[in-house]
Formats: C-alpha cells, structure tokens, sequence
C-alpha cells in the first residue's frame, strides 16, 4: 500500500480506494461494455477502474471531485480520456454529456460509489434511468442488502421500493476491507442494476414524497401515516386494508395504491 501514502483520502468524501487488480479487471468485466457504449465513472478516484475500462472503450467521463485525483489521473492518463470536475449529484445527464463528441447507443455507469451518499447517488440513477442502460455499483454490503430485500424484513424500506420499481437488481459479489485502502469496518458488495420502464411513475417527486410519507414511522399503519393522503377519498377506499403497516406490501402494491389515489385526485 506504500504507493497511495502519498494520495491521503479525504475523510468527507468518504473515499476508500479499490486496490486490487483481479477485483478491478472483474468488476469492470460485469458492465459487458459493447462498441456502442457510453462509459460514465463515478468517483474515477486514481484510476484503478478506469485504466481497465478504457482497454474496452475511448467512450469515457470520469467524474471526479477530487481535485488532487484529477491532477493524477490526467497526468497517468494524459488527454486520451475525459475527466470532469464535478460533484456527481450535480452531474446533467442530458446538458453535459452532449459537450463531448460521443456518438454512442447507450449509457453505462460504474463506480466504487462513497458509502455516506448511497442513497442519493442511486436516486440520482433513478431520476435519470430513461439515459442510462445499466450500472455496475459498488457499496456497503449491509446497503446492497436493502437493494433486493423482502417485505415483512427489517431490510425493507424506500429504497428497496424504488430500486425494484425502476430496475433489475442482481448481486455479483461480495468484496472483503482488504482490497481496499484505507480498510473500510464492513465488507462491501458489487451489483448489477439494468433500468426498466416497466412501471408508470406519474409525477415521480410525488410518488417519492409519498413512499417517504408511507414508511416515515415504520411501526405505525397505513392509516396513520397516510392519515392526509386519505382522508379525502375514504368513501372510495372502503375495501382497502389500511391496517397494514407499508413494510407489509409489496413494491407493486405500494405503486397501485399510489396510482388510485392520483386517480380520485383528478376526479375531484
């Protein structure tokens, strides 16, 4: 590890660098890059992806906030590659990657992503699914988990809802504090994310809103957290079982009631 003394991570970033290279070659491996792609990576940190992922492709944006990993990476790197300054969150999917002369089919995201912004990064993938094919990530184990979790666990949550409802998820492997630097207290996990449009999110801030609304306390029942959401329509919604508590339902059925009650609100 005496080669990246001199690159101290920066605690608030919460960087962990990925440092060995059958892990790296495997993790880029699972993204199956085809000519047509577009390649975006995450936190391109000091290149331990990306020297293996433009082996397969010159369509590349790292994304990097960093300014000493940028300093770095364009001087290993030289100019055969994009690298962008930026905050990923800020990063427009659709206003910046038409400033680079890429022709491409498809967009894929890869990452070794901070484990404190895991959530806003995969929201982030959400909102913008409709410009993305699929996204080889990697995180916290115990956050992966919540990814593919089951109703009625303790895993279940506003995550796993909006994770199933705008993607397939598929678990690759699990990756020991070892390979990384500095060793991170948990085990992470590499997964596979391949958007769908399978399901119609009308108005997808007030679906979030709502969902958020719906697990805010998770002891409490439907009735009670959705108390405003409902209390208009009650006549209408005499059939439904609102003494369930959200972690009892299903994504899809999280959806459904969503969408009947966007449908009473037009009708009023």
């Amino acid at each position: 590890m005496d080669k990246f003394k001199k690159y101290r991570p920066v605690k608030f970033l919460g960087q962990n660098f990925l440092v060995d290279e059958n892990i790296a070659k495997k993790i880029v491996k699972s993204l199956e890059i085809n000519d047509g792609d577009l390649i975006i990576e995450i936190g391109a940190g000091y290149g331990a992806l990306t020297k293996h992922i433009i082996n397969h492709t010159n369509k590349y944006i790292g994304i990097e906030i960093d300014e000493k990993c940028i300093n770095a990476l364009k001087e290993k790197f030289g100019d055969k590659i994009i690298f962008l300054k930026k905050d990923f969150l800020e990063f427009d999917f659709r206003n910046d990657v038409i400033k680079f002369p890429f022709k491409f089919q498809s967009i894929k995201i890869i990452g070794n992503i901070p484990y404190n912004i895991t959530s806003e990064i995969l929201f982030k993938l959400f909102e913008n699914k409709f410009y993305i094919h699929s996204a080889v990530i990697m995180t916290q184990k115990e956050v992966a988990q919540r990814l593919n979790a089951k109703p009625k666990t303790k895993q279940y949550g506003i995550l796993t809802v909006h994770t199933q409802l705008n993607a397939y998820y598929k678990n690759l492997f699990t990756l020991p504090p070892t390979v990384f630097f500095p060793k991170p207290k948990v085990d992470s996990s590499v997964f596979k994310l391949t958007f769908h449009n399978k399901y119609n999110i009308k108005e997808p801030e007030h679906f979030s809103t709502f969902i958020k609304t719906a697990f805010g306390k998770r002891r409490k029942t439907l009735k009670n957290c959705l108390k405003d959401y409902i209390k208009s329509y009650e006549r209408d919604l005499i059939n439904y079982d609102f003494s369930r508590r959200a972690e009892e339902l299903s994504p899809v059925e999280l959806l459904d009631l969503y969408n009947t009650l966007e449908r009473l609100k037009i009708k009023q």
